[in-house]
């Protein structure tokens, strides 16, 4: 489905080109930094297609992950708005002023830019400067010059409750650990990574107390966390989203430390986590961002037990149709499970829980739902072991 909607996008540009429209667009694999001169008004609908720009840092479109779960929200728009086209944009160094610099050196050329990731916070003068281009911003709100966030009428900002997500699968991991030993892996220590490690240790504590599980979360003190504040929040952490040799020495430590679960959250660096699995026995991963049981593969068998769901896509979908219908408002939203905006994998062929750990899992997830559970997060004075609903 991926690729068709890929031809989709590829034959809409070549449309685009014949027609005279001048337009410059990207697909996954080729990422470009230029485009043609066009902009719209936020708040009204938008005549024509637009011209969108997804920028990513350090890794691209095809992470398998984070930043390919908005694009593909993208291709699903554009799917059904044959005259608007995408331009892949990556930054590769991943350094927050690089970021917003790529974004400043394209922003005459787009009428939508949607940016992923935590560094690219900054982008708040650049689009309070340029207010007939419309930003999205995933994972974090934009910030002034002094770096406080601000709200503008131009960029709608989406952040997701990770502890939402992280907490189902942290239950899906005490209830299949065999050796009671359970371990997550994150990129670098940034809110959401901070989030959905907080997360998870909040579900396995759900499920020792309430499941009758006698699970731990092992958290080695040499890849331990420090959050971009400075403190200390333990878990392990590689260090980068894209190094993959990293994040299969990390997961080995941790395999090697007794851990047969580990729930990584490290976009592309995930991938050596996966190797590390594979190659040992009787260890499973949880993936994260989105359904990732094909990277599971190995031979007859599948690594993967369950994903920690983060429903980018639809949302960024949703926005972009509002560009359209000119209804777009610009809102620092933090999304959960109250909008289905969080959750985990549970579709027979897709994981490997039992009924019974569904069931489980579903029971306390329908309470996080309702609010009577509040896992423990980066932004709030709760730890998982001690947080609403425990």
């Amino acid at each position: 489905m991926k690729r068709f909607l890929a031809i989709l996008v590829t034959s809409a540009m070549v449309l685009g080109m014949l027609a005279g429209c001048g337009s410059q667009s990207g697909s996954s694999s080729s990422q470009s930094t230029a485009g043609t001169s066009s902009a719209s008004s936020s708040g009204s609908a938008k005549s024509g297609g637009q011209k969108i720009a997804i920028v990513t840092s350090p890794t691209g479109v095809n992470d398998g992950s984070f930043n390919e779960n908005v694009y593909d929200g993208i291709l699903s728009f554009i799917k059904d708005n044959s005259d608007s086209t995408v331009t892949p944009v990556q930054e590769s160094t991943g350094d927050a002023t690089a970021c917003v610099k790529v974004v400043s050196d394209i922003v005459a050329d787009y009428d939508t830019i949607i940016c992923d990731g935590t560094e690219f916070a900054g982008i708040g003068t650049i689009a309070k400067d340029n207010p007939d281009v419309n930003f999205i911003l995933v994972d974090q709100p934009p910030t002034d010059e002094s770096g406080n966030s601000v709200s503008l009428s131009n960029v709608y900002s989406m952040t997701f409750k990770e502890q939402e997500c992280g907490f189902p699968v942290g239950i899906a991991a005490a209830l299949a650990s065999k050796t009671g030993k359970v371990a997550s892996i994150g990129g670098i220590a940034y809110p959401s990574n901070v989030n959905y490690q907080y997360g998870f240790m909040s579900g396995v504590n759900y499920a020792n107390k309430h499941y009758g599980t006698n699970v731990e979360c092992v958290q080695l003190s040499s890849y331990a966390g420090t959050d971009i504040k400075g403190n200390a929040v333990g878990g392990n952490y590689i260090g980068s989203f894209s190094d993959a040799d990293t994040g299969k020495v990390v997961a080995n430590a941790l395999i090697d430390a007794g851990c047969d679960v580990l729930f990584t959250f490290s976009g592309g660096a995930s991938a050596g986590v996966f190797t590390a699995a594979k190659e040992a026995k009787g260890v499973y991963c949880i993936g994260s961002d989105v359904d990732q049981y094909d990277d599971g593969v190995n031979g007859s068998e599948n690594v993967i037990l369950t994903s920690a769901l983060k429903i980018m896509d639809k949302n960024v979908e949703k926005q972009l149709n509002n560009i359209k219908s000119g209804t777009f408002k610009g809102e620092n939203a933090v999304l959960g499970a109250d909008t289905d905006s969080t959750g985990y994998v549970s579709e027979s062929g897709r994981c490997q829980l039992t009924d019974d750990e569904i069931k489980k899992i579903d029971e306390a997830f329908s309470k996080v739902k309702d609010g009577s559970i509040v896992p423990a997060a980066s932004t709030t004075n709760t730890t998982p072991d001690n947080y609403p609903g425990l």
